[in-house]
């Protein structure tokens, strides 16, 4: 029990809302745009996606929303997550830091992912949708809407990203277990999957190109919809059960973070620990440090450029204003594929451009090394995703030390690496290399970013 905090599992320690950040910030988000008109978007215009229920959700500046007893019902198989104080890790360090982290590989699917697919597929099944597609990058999100598009007998289509479907065999098979069909993006079964087959058979795919090819698949049949693991405000409203169960456990454990960090990609796991205090810090509260961590490969937070673009490669989305490398950039395929989006979250963007929130990358390998000696002291595999996290606070730990003060560091540990461990094995063989974008690719992709006037 040292090691621990100890939480009760039941319902009233589960949230009875999800906490909405359009409600305190300070100023409003930029709008999102028509690609076509480069006017706001209506509802109706997002209709043809997603199920109503969703698209008031994403709109709102209500600050809670309720969560739907059938979601919180699910949620009850694993949460409230719990909450561990890494003391061996500490030691480790010689660090005078206290380091917690809240451990989200505890769901079925093994992340944090689950949060958002449940609520997706519950409105989804209300609103009478019978068929949901979606991509996936390193298989944890498309994993998760299979585990809940199974629970509402919902079918699942997935187009994962090339280099994670050959990366990563055994997400694959999870999806499929739970009764999802698994597709190697870019495929042949979509125009736009086709058309960058044509310019390049090899192409090892993105996270933008699989969106098109599901936003496609959905936009020419009335009768699918489509869901998305991360970036969009109601994904990240719907993972604010993480950070909301972490205040709760934090204040049980006599303690505050200083300093909260989370690895980001999209942004929905960073958001879903961090929006809630840094919700409570607008509103006259204690303001930690807020520290998102992204991979060095593909730094939209810290080397993209904040302005509109396509959520997408095919240019079939809205624009958005959000950090982003351009909708055309292609990562290299290192093993974190959770993170290998062009954009950020335009409310994780928005964050960063007022200073609420601050960004550092960091290269493969020594997220790597930070998971395995988080994997010997503390005993979880993390995810390639979540080593990200796992080296941030780590630096700060070390940090803290070499200050010679004392410091509260909370991170989110958002999925197990149960799943990934030919990563871990290319690590040990000394196959995995630090991969670096090309700066080329990376300076014409902004070139090609859409013209929005002021």
């Amino acid at each position: 029990m040292s090691d621990t905090v100890k939480y009760l599992l039941d319902e009233d320690r589960i949230p009875r809302h999800w906490y909405n950040l359009a409600a305190d910030l300070p100023s409003p988000l930029p709008p999102v745009l028509h690609p076509g008109t480069k006017n706001p978007v209506t509802p109706g215009d997002l209709e043809p996606l997603f199920p109503m229920a969703l698209i008031e959700q994403e709109v709102s500046t209500d600050r809670e929303i309720e969560i739907p007893k059938p979601v919180r019902d699910i949620y009850r198989q694993w949460r409230p997550s719990p909450l561990f104080r890494a003391r061996r890790l500490e030691k480790v360090l010689d660090t005078p830091a206290k380091i917690y982290y809240k451990y989200e590989g505890v769901s079925p699917a093994g992340s944090h992912k689950p949060n958002t697919a449940v609520a997706q597929a519950f409105y989804n099944k209300e609103a009478g949708i019978k068929r949901i597609s979606t991509e996936t990058g390193a298989g944890q999100w498309g994993s998760s809407l299979a585990f809940a598009g199974a629970l509402f007998g919902i079918d699942v289509q997935v187009f994962m990203v090339r280099v994670s479907y050959n990366q990563k065999p055994y997400r694959r098979a999870l999806m499929e277990t739970y009764g999802a069909t698994c597709v190697a993006s870019p495929s042949t079964q979509t125009a736009s999957g086709r058309a960058i087959l044509a310019q390049r058979a090899d192409h090892p795919g993105s996270l933008g190109i699989a969106i098109s090819e599901a936003v496609e698949v959905a936009a020419q049949d009335p009768g699918v919809k489509y869901a998305l693991g991360s970036v969009l405000n109601h994904v990240l409203l719907h993972q604010s059960v993480i950070g909301l169960e972490a205040m709760e456990q934090m204040a049980l454990a006599g303690d505050a973070p200083d300093v909260i960090v989370g690895c980001a990609g999209g942004g929905s796991n960073f958001a879903g620990l961090a929006f809630p205090f840094i919700g409570a810090g607008l509103r006259g509260g204690a303001k930690p440090r807020i520290v998102a961590v992204e991979p060095a490969a593909c730094p939209s937070l810290t080397r993209g450029k904040y302005a509109y673009d396509f959520g997408d490669t095919a240019h079939l989305t809205p624009l958005t204003k959000m950090h982003t490398l351009g909708s055309t950039f292609t990562p290299p395929g290192f093993h974190a594929g959770g993170l290998r989006y062009h954009g950020m979250a335009p409310m994780v963007s928005h964050l960063l451009e007022l200073g609420l929130i601050e960004a550092v990358a960091y290269q493969q390998l020594a997220c790597f090394s930070a998971g395995v000696q988080f994997a010997r002291t503390e005993g979880i595999v993390p995810a390639p995703e979540a080593n990200h996290a796992v080296r941030g606070a780590i630096e700060e730990a070390l940090r803290a030390k070499e200050e010679g003060v004392s410091r509260t560091i909370l991170f989110n540990l958002s999925g197990h690496g149960h799943f990934d461990m030919q990563a871990y094995i290319d690590y040990f063989d000394g196959k995995l290399v630090d991969l670096h974008y090309d700066e080329n690719e990376l300076a014409m992709a902004l070139s090609g970013l859409p013209s929005v006037s002021a």
